[in-house]
Order: structure tokens, then sequence, then C-alpha cells
């Protein structure tokens, strides 16, 4: 069973009544603003989204108002990348390009070609190399170096791939081949030994480069050789920015800083290819457009159109080389003939999408989502291309992070693909677990991975443990909402105040919008087809009008992959986003092309929750005698940070009733007695074979979760296997273990102390909040943002008592 969406308001701070002036007269000069419109929720979802300055909005809303970093900015790095290309350029050096299969590397090596092939003759200097993605991994590969040694290259410089090829990097010096690096994904604990290795991650989150994606590292790149050889490029560096969007779009990077300007010129040359086929730069990319019904004007013309068709070819394919002269290639005729060949290979994808979907849906239907943190599933079935972008949607749609794989019988291994979900970092908690696999990459939201089929189930378990010790431990889907309107209000005008944050992407998402009290009209569904073939899919959508009080006409909206019957009777409240399809202008003239996307319902609310009163938190913590009201809410148990408080207060905050702590003082004890009970536990454990919980040891031990698991890290280098199961924990190990075993070696040591200094930790958090003053804690609580729109009626804090029937 799916979760039920948490939907969450976003926190609307105060602005000043002169910001909206402010927006409108800027607006309406570099954003084409009607002088007719006044932007209030405009002006409301840029303050909301941090821009609240004139100078910020005019760099935000216009990209000649920005000014990019400059690609040295990057440093020895780019110094070093750059001088041995202009020493390869004036000796004629033969250079090869290493790409990647996905869209973020098929653009990067399409930058590059285009881009450096200013400077060497291609085909004959300059050729390029994209691994196979259904029998090859990302990254660098020793067939491949071979391959490209024998052909005579000296210089490989990749894009979106190779920070981590370490072993690969020793294989090319091996060769006599050197290496540039560009890549955006994890770096390695210590520099490998190329000539250059350009990567944001070497700023600090806040730099304006820091979330650049493969391809803006290239575009930088050739950028910095435009600087060094100026009189050499026969074409503006501009020319390569279309790309340049398609990538950074279709790779979910955040779109700020330079990524944001990147993305806004990009999208503006890109537009242009859709105007004139006969006049387009890039035949390719203007026979993509049409063949997807997009005008290249909108990010979702991207991450919906020609992303999935540029992906689709390597999954269904394995080799996406032809992509690369796809989006190059001056030819309309031979553009044509790939760009067909690309909407078959979409058509095939979808088909195979879809069939994985239905696949893996029926095993989750045998799955207790509850209790489960990460999904982790696998079939020997299941193409090995298709498993990400099935992984997204189940990630999107449970709000858990999705691991999928396809095991392969012969060879003994698994390969597949991870989404992640609701902020949750998913390649640092794969990479926590790199000694159950064969191989791992990616980067905090997706991540691809390979490891023996007889540890599948060893890291499933291992993920998800380590998951409940996160804060951020997955719950279900989560909507953040960022405004609430009515049906009178959607069209043109407010599409126009929304448009204002355009591009939206990764760190500006499209703005959610809250209708409540609402109904549906005019249901309706249909089987989508492909627009090549006009075959039918299995892929459906809703159509609806929706009406509330404010209007009587109601408005358009529809529901992908649902039937009309989803489309329930009576009153709801919904999520949408409001769009634009210019190819509903004809059928709804009335309504100008404008439609909703429904994102979720649930049924109506009368209103939504007031925050609780300060002066309902009432202290019982040095009143051990006391007795709390049958009607109040009482927390029992002492937290150990803010974030514990959060649904505490927010239950307050629903039941409108007060909150009572209530909780005992910390126990004073010897942290190294703790130590000795646990190990003295694992020892009785042990001898008796008794399984034993997670939730067993911290009550026995009067600990958390986190520092827990730090025990059991200590106890693992003290010579116990501890093996996990549905029944809990079993330990096996020496009889003889003594409490000075651990500390005759130096890591047995250093995991005791990692121990001890958690269960200190966590009791200094204890003592400090039972002894934060009450005035402290109503400051702070009230801080906390109420989830005015989760569903409680299916969860309460931990630890709630009750009794008759009313929480207490």
């Amino acid at each position: 069973m799916t979760p039920t969406a948490q939907w969450q308001l976003v926190n609307r701070p105060e602005m000043p009544d002169t910001w909206v002036d402010v927006v409108q007269q800027i607006a309406k000069t570099v954003a084409n603003l009607s002088t007719e419109t006044t932007p209030h929720l405009g002006a409301q979802l840029l303050w909301q989204r941090g821009i609240q300055t004139e100078a910020q909005l005019r760099g935000f809303l216009n990209p000649a108002d920005y000014t990019p970093a400059n690609p040295f900015a990057f440093g020895l790095e780019m110094e070093q990348a750059i001088e041995r290309l202009v020493t390869a350029h004036q000796k004629r050096e033969k250079i090869a390009i290493w790409g990647d299969f996905d869209a973020d590397g098929v653009t990067s090596t399409a930058v590059l070609w285009d881009g450096l092939g200013a400077f060497f003759t291609q085909h004959e200097q300059l050729s390029y190399f994209i691994p196979n993605r259904l029998t090859d991994s990302h990254g660098l590969s020793h067939h491949g170096l071979k391959k490209l040694s024998e052909q005579g290259i000296q210089l490989i410089v990749t894009c979106d791939t190779g920070s981590t090829n370490l072993a690969e990097i020793d294989d090319a010096h091996q060769l006599g081949l050197e290496v540039i690096i560009t890549d955006h994904h994890t770096l390695p604990t210590e520099r490998p030994p190329v000539v250059a290795i350009v990567n944001p991650r070497y700023f600090t989150p806040d730099h304006p480069l820091a979330n650049l994606s493969g391809v803006a590292v290239a575009y930088k790149l050739v950028e910095a050789l435009y600087e060094a050889l100026p009189e050499v490029p026969q074409q503006p560096l501009t020319h390569l920015l279309d790309l340049v969007a398609i990538g950074l779009i279709a790779d979910l990077v955040k779109l700020t800083g330079d990524c944001r300007y990147l993305a806004q010129i990009g999208i503006q040359q890109l537009r242009t290819q859709s105007q004139d086929l006969s006049q387009a730069s890039r035949p390719g990319v203007a026979k993509l457009l049409e063949l997807c019904r997009r005008t290249g004007d909108r990010p979702t013309d991207i991450s919906f159109g020609l992303g999935p068709r540029i992906n689709a070819v390597s999954r269904i394919h394995g080799d996406a080389s032809f992509c690369v002269e796809l989006l190059t290639s001056r030819d309309p005729e031979r553009c044509q003939e790939l760009a067909s060949q690309t909407e078959l290979a979409n058509a095939r994808r979808k088909a195979l999408q879809n069939d994985v979907l239905h696949q893996v849906n029926r095993q989750l239907e045998t799955i207790d989502l509850s209790t489960t943190g990460i999904i982790v599933l696998a079939d020997p079935q299941w193409p090995n291309g298709v498993l990400g972008i099935v992984a997204g949607q189940i990630a999107q749609t449970t709000g858990k992070p999705t691991v999928l794989l396809t095991k392969d019988e012969q060879t003994g291994v698994a390969r597949g693909s991870a989404r992640s979900a609701n902020q949750i970092d998913l390649y640092e908690l794969v990479a926590q677990q790199s000694h159950l696999l064969t191989s791992f990459g990616g980067h905090p939201f997706a991540a691809g991975m390979s490891l023996p089929i007889e540890n599948i189930a060893l890291f499933a378990d291992a993920i998800n443990r380590q998951l409940r010790q996160s804060p951020l431990a997955a719950q279900g889907p989560i909507i953040q909402v960022d405004l609430t309107v009515c049906v009178r209000d959607l069209g043109r005008d407010l599409f126009k105040q929304l448009n204002l944050l355009e591009p939206c992407g990764m760190g500006n998402p499209v703005p959610k919008l809250l209708i409540q009290n609402t109904w549906f009209e005019n249901t309706w569904h249909q089987k989508i087809k492909d627009p090549a073939s006009g075959r039918k899919l299995q892929y459906i959508k809703a159509s609806f009008l929706l009406k509330d009080d404010s209007s009587e006409d109601g408005f358009p909206g529809v529901w992908w992959g649902h039937y009309k019957d989803d489309l329930p009777p009576g009153r709801w409240d919904v999520v949408v986003e409001l769009d634009f399809n210019s190819f509903s202008k004809k059928k709804k003239p009335q309504y100008g092309g404008y439609e909703i996307r429904l994102v979720d319902i649930r049924p109506a609310q009368a209103a939504a929750p007031k925050p609780p009163a300060a002066s309902w938190l009432i202290d019982q913590r040095v009143s051990a005698d006391a007795s709390p009201n049958e009607h109040d809410l009482v927390l029992a148990d002492c937290p150990t940070d803010w974030t514990e408080l959060r649904p505490w207060w927010n239950q307050a905050a629903e039941q409108q009733m007060p909150l009572v702590l209530a909780y005992p003082p910390p126990n004073d004890f010897d942290f190294v007695v703790v130590w000795k009970t646990l190990l003295g536990l694992a020892k009785y454990l042990s001898r008796t074979g008794q399984p034993v919980t997670d939730e067993q040891l911290q009550t026995r031990l009067h600990i958390g979760a986190k520092s827990l698991e730090h025990g059991l890290q200590a106890l693992s280098v003290a010579g116990f296997d501890i093996t996990h199961s549905p029944a809990g924990l079993t330990f096996t190990g020496p009889a003889t273990a003594s409490p000075k075993t651990p500390l005759h070696n130096t890591d047995r040591l250093d995991k005791v102390r990692d121990f001890l200094k958690a269960v200190r930790e966590e009791d200094f958090r204890k003592q400090y909040f039972y002894q934060v003053p009450l005035a402290t804690a109503q400051t702070v609580m009230g801080q906390l943002p109420t989830h005015s729109f989760d569903d409680r009626a299916e969860r309460s804090p931990a630890g709630v008592r009750y009794k008759s029937g009313r929480m207490r």
C-alpha cells in the first residue's frame, strides 16, 4: 500500500509592502510582466525563496544582470587542464573525449565535440568514446582505454565521469595515456594522478559553481580554452548553450548560481531551434522538439521531452554514440534518420518501463512499506536499462529511496540503479555499504551499483538499518505546498506571476498550489498514443473540470497515470501545478491553453489547525508526583534534539491541546559500565542464541539508536558476528571475550571510544533538554513548522500514552 503523502505548507515570512511594487517594476521590464498584473503571489513566492533585494531580483529574472563566475575560478586544476590542451593544440596531438551514456554525459560529449572541435580537427585529431550502458558501467574501463591507445590517442578528456576511477587511471598511465577529468560526481579521498581534475565538488556549497552538472563543467573547460586561444575559434562560445541547458535540466541539478544562468540563456537559444526547421542551427534538436511536440521554451520540454529521448537510446541499445551525432550534425537528412531512431527507442523504452513498473508494483504488494525505509527489489528478468527511471517512479510515489536490481544468475552478479526521495543522501547511504558491493557511483539523489547476488539481502538489511538512525528516515512522500489559492485565481495572470520563477528544477521547484473544498466534474480518461507510430501505449491520464465556490466555470486539469474513476465524488482539498499546454488551446479556447496538473488529493478540511499557544507548554519535568490532565498530550521520554519535538508540537496544534513535558531526569551512570554491560549482554546472547531487538537493547542500556549503532560496531571489532533477521539481532562470538579484549588493538580501541563518545553526547543532550528553561523551549518550539495537512489519523508521535481513548 502506497503511503499517504504529507502536505507541508512552506513557511511564509513577512515581506515588506513595498516588495510587490519592486517586483512589478522590474518584472515588467525584464520579464515582460503585464503592467496590468499586480504580482502579489509572485512577489510572495520570490520572497519565500530568498530573493529579497532588488539586486538579487534583477540577477534572478534577467541573465543579462547576472555575472557568471570565471572558468578559472576552478584554480590550478583548470590552469593545468588548459595548459595541457594548448600544448596538444600546438603539437597537433590526438585527443579522445570519454563521455557517458545518460543525457548529461551525452550532451557533455557533444559540448566538447563541438567546443574542442574548434581547436582540433574532428575525426582526425579529435574523437569520442561512450561506454555501453548494457555491458559497461559508468566511467573509464580497461578495454576502452586499450582501444583508444591502439588508435594513437595521447590525451583523454573525460566528461561527467572519471573522478573515482583510480585503477583505470593507473591503466591509462601504463598505456601511455594522459587524462584530464571534467566531472561533477563525488571526489576520491586522494587526488588521482591526472593532468587535472576539474570538478565543482571542490567548492563550498554556496559557491555559484558548486552545483554544475557534467555538461556545465565541460562548457567551462571550453570557455577557458576560448580565453586562452581567442584567435582560433570560428564560432561564438554561445552556440553551445542549448546543449548545456538540455544536460543541466535533464540531470536534475540545483538550478542556482551559474546553473540557473546557463539554463536561462540556454533555453533562450533552444527556443530558436523550433521556430524554423529549415534554419535551425541544430537540425537534430529541432527534429526531436517536433517529434515530442515541444517548443523548447520551458524546462519541462527538456525534462519530459528531450531528456527521456536521449536517455532512451542507451536504455534500449546500450550504445548512445549516435546521439552525439544527432545533437551536433548539421545534415538535416541524417538528423531526420537519427531522430526517428531515437523516437523508436523511446517508444520501446516506454513499453519496457511500463512492464517493469507493473512487476515492481506486484512485488511491492508483498512488502509492509510502513516498516521499510529503503525499498530494495531484484529480479533476473528486469532489463537494466530502465531500472533507474522505474526506481525514480517508485521513489516518487512511495516517498522512499528505491534500489532496483537485475540478477545475472550465470555470473552471480546483480546490477542496478537507485533513486532517492525526501532529500535523503542516497549516495552516502550506499557508500557506507561499499564492503558489500562490487562497484558503485553516483550523487546524493541517484546511484548505480553492482554486487554479488548473495549480498542483496545483507545490503537491504544494512542500508535500512542505517537509514533508521537518520533523522531523515522516510515516512512517505512529502509535498511542499507554496501557496493557497482558489479556482478563480487560476489562469493567465497567475501563470505569469509563477512564471517569474522559471526555469524551475531542483532547488527551485515548480510552485505547488493548494485549493481547498473543491469537486470534480466532466471527468474522462484516455490512453496516450505514441506521436510517431500512433500506437496506443499503456499510459493514461484523467481529465476533469475542477470547481469550488469561487467560480461557476471551473478550470480544466489532468491527472497523469489515473483513470476517471480515481477522481472521487464529494468535496476535496487538492494540490496542483499550473501549466500551459499549447496543444490544449484549440480544445479549450476559453481557458487560453492553461490547465492544472493534479499532484495529490485528500478529503476536504474545514480549516487548517492553528499553532498551539505558547502558554500550552506545561513543565512537569521536576514534578514526579504530578498527574497531568487526561486530555493533555504528555511527552514522557527525554528528547535529544529539537527535531524530535516537531511531531509533538504538530500534534498539539492539530488537537488544540496542551503539551506537557513530563520526562524524568537522565540516568546517572558510568559510561564504561554501559560498555561492559553491552559486552556482557553480547556474551550471554551468543551463548544462548536468543535474538534481541534494537529497542530491547536500547531500553536495557538506557541509550538511543545512534549510540547503539556505535556499540554494535565496537562489538564487531571485538570478535562478535552480528546477524540481522526479522526476529532481531543474534550474536555469535568468542566465549572468552572480556571487557579488556578490544583495548589490545588500536582499531578496537577507536571503536570503543566512538561508542563512549556517542553515549556521552547523548547524555549531554538529555541533560540539556531536562534543564532547558521553559521560556527557551516555548520560543524554539513556537518556531517549529506546523504540518497543517499531514495525515495524522494514521500516525502519532512515538511514546504517546493513551487513556480512555484520548491521547495523553
